[in-house]
């Protein structure tokens, strides 16, 4: 389907639902829209305007007082305490990587991965953020001074806001009112005497008649806090039920193997013999790595936001928004490690007489590796917005993001250069020194400077939209009116990174990395219709049906339709329930798709080695059938194998109902709501890279070689070895996943006391991954680590205020249930995790309407992270658990 028929489409919806409201309503003077006040707001996950900001599907509410309170300062650490948060998100505070590259934040609804979830600013989205060729934006950009609210929507949103929505949405909703000048600032500190953290910002605000115009601006900056005085242990768990003070095999003074097969580790003191070497010995001579990584990393940015509006007439307005946002991220690493070094025996470092191949060798003498990022990010709207009669409004606009960052990493080998140091006809002539690395202490400033460099990285994100919107009511109906949303938008998305040469060319003493560049364009078209249908009846109170629907044109993968079923029933006054069913899509981003295509000899294991002696029928059956001899060996443990990018890949889809019921007892518990929402979500077409061995040993155990995976490699028809085999990624396997959201809101004036309750809790049914066709599934539910993060059955989060006059204090409580470790057995040290709650409280003194103090303490009980088996670096899971202790803010605000 081309635009033009899209654009019919929808051309003929908005007519169809046009001209009988017109005919029917006539039309009405209004006042300006900047002006006039409706009392109706759009509510994430419908582009409907509706009174209440409870919409058929689940939302959480996050207000900027309840933010304020919480003495929280950005966007990703709200987010991420929240329930319907899980699994691997990153933040300033982690050590790890993430999608978007070191030093992002982002947000993971239920734990699917964050590409499947959509992030807004105003119902727009947001450029990509990080350092080039991302799938999701920087929460970096958003300062949280500009912030109204945000609105989390628990539920699928493809036939509303397009591709990504598949977990969920978060809308960040800005100040549209503000007027007068906000100074604030807050510094916080940890118990140890680390980890500062300030954070200064500015909100000013000036209205006219005609418009208006609010600056944001934010700037923090946080110190590092070392690993090793926060991990739950630094040591690393060697035998179950024993502890030792190692957790890396890269040894300091080298870890070679003799001929015979024999390991050795060489000497590790610096002041020792350099020729002493003895067996290897894991308790001893391996490498605690915790003691260089950092716990939180040091962090310095600055964002400015700038919002306008000014009427053009009576009822259309001009308006616009800038976001900018500039970042300096640093993480630190161990010292790097050279692998598979052949050292002859007259190399005249090696004592041992023989040749030696040094398997692991840490460069401890270089010290950490430092990993920094430099990012800016801009977006800017412009548009224009109005009435056409009788409360139907409309908006056009179009937006442009950039981000560009420039990523690297120091202290990194140059592995030309490392050879030419051991290699005796080279090395000692023409400016090349001689290496020694056997044996810490070793190695000479020399050889340093000649065989590390450092090494940097560029690459950007861009993102194009023009969006048409019209909402209005189109009848009164006997029950209420018929509301309708219908739009149009073009979408131009691009990412591109570009690697150092030396990483280029294989040369750097890292993964080999290609240049990466794409763009994906879409053309698409919406309906939605709000229809009601019983008011004030017996049981119906009032019954409302809501549906949309989008189709989407790419210009990668042709036309994709999504729709969306909602019913929300008030049974009586007091009491609802509510259900939606839809489906949803994810594109493949640009990494996933035109990602660098490498080849290199992975590890991986033919099951056609040795076949004829195997007793396995189909094994058998299928290895002749392959062309494989009899008497077949594999020859060494690797095979070629290709990864990187798939041009082929096709979205991801799914499937997602919720049923939910809602319980306001206003007459006998005024300010109290009560929530509960259950979800199911089916993802299928899956994007994911199988590992070689698994694709050759699911292939050959299938009948008559029907495996999906056996079109994805080739064999010598001589020799019968596999010559080709791929791990790219491939649209393949099933997640299924399901639980239940419940939620608590009070509300109320207790005599002279303002007390606000806010309660999220989230229980954890289902997640189950099928990898693949005929795989066997694999259970997260309950289960940390395992590679996707952590999934505890429950989660909570919860808020209390409390207020009388000038004085409120705030307690709020996150609360992570009880876990197994997915790779511990049980008897294990770290087998399974106790439940964790953290605590923090602030109490805040309003001295007069614009002044006001506040002093906090985050952790308040000292909860520390729980030992895992699964995670090495720390032993814990730190995109779960808090690392940095108690810590302790004081923050003041003034104004006028």
């Amino acid at each position: 389907m081309n635009f033009r028929t899209i654009l019919l489409t929808g051309s003929a919806l908005a007519v169809a639902v046009v001209a009988p409201a017109q005919a029917q309503d006539g039309s009405s003077e209004t006042d300006s829209p900047a002006a006039e006040d409706t009392g109706q707001i759009v509510v994430t996950g419908s582009r409907i305007r509706r009174a209440d900001i409870e919409g058929v599907g689940p939302t959480t509410v996050v207000s900027a007082e309840e933010i304020e309170n919480t003495g929280i300062v950005n966007v990703e650490t709200l987010l991420q305490r929240l329930p319907a948060n899980a699994g691997f998100a990153g933040n300033q505070t982690s050590a790890y990587w993430t999608s978007n590259g070191w030093g992002t934040s982002q947000v993971n609804l239920r734990g699917l991965g964050i590409k499947r979830t959509l992030v807004l600013l105003n119902g727009r989205r947001l450029v990509a953020g990080g350092t080039g060729a991302n799938s999701s934006p920087d929460l970096n950009m958003i300062p949280v001074n500009m912030l109204a609210r945000i609105e989390v929507l628990k539920d699928g949103a493809s036939a509303v806001y397009g591709a990504d929505a598949m977990a969920g949405v978060v809308n960040l909703i800005t100040r549209t009112d503000y007027e007068g000048i906000s100074v604030g600032g807050r510094y916080g500190i940890n118990e140890e005497g680390d980890g500062g953290d300030l954070t200064l910002d500015f909100l000013g605000g000036w209205r006219a008649d005609d418009g208006g115009i609010m600056i944001a601006a934010s700037y923090q900056k946080t110190d590092p806090v070392n690993m090793a005085s926060r991990a739950p242990c630094s040591l690393a768990e060697v035998t179950p039920g024993q502890l030792s003070c190692v957790n890396s095999a890269s040894t300091i003074g080298g870890r070679a193997v003799l001929p015979n097969g024999q390991q050795i580790n060489f000497n590790q003191d610096p002041d020792g013999d350099g020729d002493f070497y003895e067996p290897y010995d894991p308790a001893k001579h391996n490498f605690n790595s915790a003691y260089t990584l950092n716990a939180v990393n040091p962090i310095e940015r600055y964002s400015i936001g700038v919002f306008g509006d000014w009427a053009l007439g009576d009822s259309i307005e001009a308006f616009g928004e800038f976001l900018y946002t500039k970042r300096e991220t640093d993480q630190i690493a161990t010292p790097g490690t050279l692998r598979n070094l052949a050292i002859p025996a007259s190399f005249p470092s090696n004592p041992t007489g023989e040749d030696i191949v040094l398997i692991q060798r840490r460069l401890a003498e270089a010290g950490p590796r430092q990993f920094f990022q430099n990012t800016e990010t801009w977006q800017g709207t412009g548009g224009l917005r109005g009435e056409i009669s009788n409360g139907w409004n409309w908006e056009v606009s179009a937006t442009w993001g950039r981000n560009t960052g420039t990523d690297g990493q120091t202290n990194v080998a140059n592995l030309e250069n490392v050879r030419d140091s051991i290699d005796p006809a080279i090395c000692g002539t023409g400016g090349v020194p001689c290496a020694d690395f056997l044996g810490y202490g070793d190695l000479n400033p020399d050889v340093l400077d000649y065989i590390l460099t450092t090494l940097r990285d560029t690459g950007g994100n861009e993102l194009v939209s023009f969006n048409a919107d019209l909402t209005g009511e189109i009848a009164q109906l006997p029950a209420g009116p018929l509301a309708f949303a219908t739009g149009a938008n073009y979408r131009e998305e691009k990412g591109w990174r570009d690697p150092d040469p030396l990483t280029v060319a294989g040369i750097a003493n890292t993964n080999q990395q290609d240049p990466i560049s794409g763009t994906s364009k879409v053309k698409e078209a919406y309906l939605e219709l709000s229809l009601p249908i019983f008011a004030d009846a017996p049981f119906a109170e009032a019954l409302t049906l809501d549906g949309a629907v989008r189709v989407s044109d790419y210009d990668l993968f042709g036309t994709d339709w999504n729709y969306k079923l909602g019913a929300d029933w008030e049974i009586t006054r007091g009491f609802r329930m509510r259900a939606t069913y839809g489906t949803g899509f994810r594109i493949p981003n640009v990494p996933e798709l035109f990602g660098g295509v490498s080849e290199g000899n992975l590890t991986t294991t033919d099951p056609c080695s040795g076949y004829s002696t195997s007793g396995n029928a189909t094994l058998i059956a299928n290895c002749q059938a392959s062309g494989v001899p009899t008497g077949y060996t594999q020859l060494g443990n690797t095979i070629l194998t290709t990864r990187g990018g798939n041009p082929d890949l096709q979205p991801e889809s799914s499937t997602t109902w919720t049923l939910g019921a809602v319980f306001e007892p206003r007459g006998t518990v005024p300010g109290l709501t009560l929530t509960a929402d259950w979800f199911d979500i089916d993802i299928k077409d899956a994007i994911r890279a199988i590992p070689g061995s698994t694709k050759l040993a699911v292939c050959y155990a299938s009948e008559n070689l029907s495996s999906e995976f056996c079109d994805d490699f080739t064999r010598s028809p001589l020799t019968g070895e596999v010559t080709y085999l791929s791990a790219q990624p491939i649209n393949t396997g099933r997640e299924k996943m399901s639980g239940l959201d419940l939620g608590m809101i009070y509300d109320r004036a207790i005599g002279s006391f303002e007390v606000s309750l806010n309660l999220n809790v989230t229980w954890l049914n289902e997640y189950t991954v099928y990898p693949f066709e005929g795989g066997e599934p694999i259970q997260f539910d309950g289960f940390i680590g395992g590679g996707n993060g952590g999934y505890p059955e429950w989660r909570g989060y919860g808020v209390l205020t409390v207020a009388n006059g000038p004085v409120s204090g705030t307690w709020s409580t996150q609360w992570i249930g009880s876990a197994t470790d997915f790779n511990a057995a049980p008897g294990d040290i770290g087998y399974s995790t106790p439940d964790v709650f953290y605590h923090n409280a602030q109490l805040a003194f309003a001295v007069n309407d614009a002044t006001s103090f506040r002093l906090g303490v985050d952790n308040v009980f000292d909860r520390s992270a729980p030992y895992i088996q699964s995670f090495t670096d720390a032993n814990t899971d730190t995109m779960t658990y808090d690392l940095m202790g108690r810590r302790f803010y004081v923050g003041v605000r003034t104004g006028f």
